[in-house]
């Protein structure tokens, strides 16, 4: 077996009313987050800690928001072209553990369909995925209501 590596994932973006909520590829009530891509803070950070993990840089260097092709991309499927950049280096995801920073949406009453969206896009286990959520109470960065924040691990 490989020396086990590990990464780590931080993303926030800024609500957007005039776009969809998504989390983990779950469509969730409530505006939308602001970005080039989908604006799903819970991939972006996953994606950010595998590519930690293996040493490639970030999702601004392999995914930029000056490029076209990945204008809109879902969170979801930047997931699995990371998953690809991984495979190239001869490594895969293990597990995962999450956290997303937020006044709203409420997490919990879908938190395994969130589970299970990130398991499949990380082709593994879904009870090697783990969600949780808090709210910030109005102590700033997320708490303040006009956005989101997901901070992620991986090995």
């Amino acid at each position: 077996m490989a020396e086990p590596r590990f990464g780590l994932g931080f993303d926030a973006h800024r609500a957007d009313p005039g776009r969809p909520l998504v989390l983990g590829g779950v469509a969730f009530e409530g505006p939308g987050l602001g970005g080039h891509s989908d604006g799903d803070v819970v991939c972006h950070a996953l994606a950010d800690a595998l590519l930690g993990a293996a040493a490639l840089g970030d999702i601004g260097e392999h995914f930029p928001d000056t490029d076209p092709a990945v204008a809109g991309i879902a969170g979801p499927d930047l997931l699995r072209r990371t998953l690809g950049l991984l495979r190239q280096s001869g490594l895969s995801a293990r597990s995962c553990d999450l956290v997303v920073l937020a006044e709203r949406p409420t997490l919990a009453p879908r938190r395994d369909e969130v589970r299970m969206s990130l398991a499949r896009a990380l082709e593994i286990d879904v009870e090697r995925v783990s969600v949780k959520a808090t709210r910030p109470e109005g102590l700033g960065l997320s708490g303040d209501g006009i956005g989101c924040l997901a901070l992620a691990v991986v090995t």
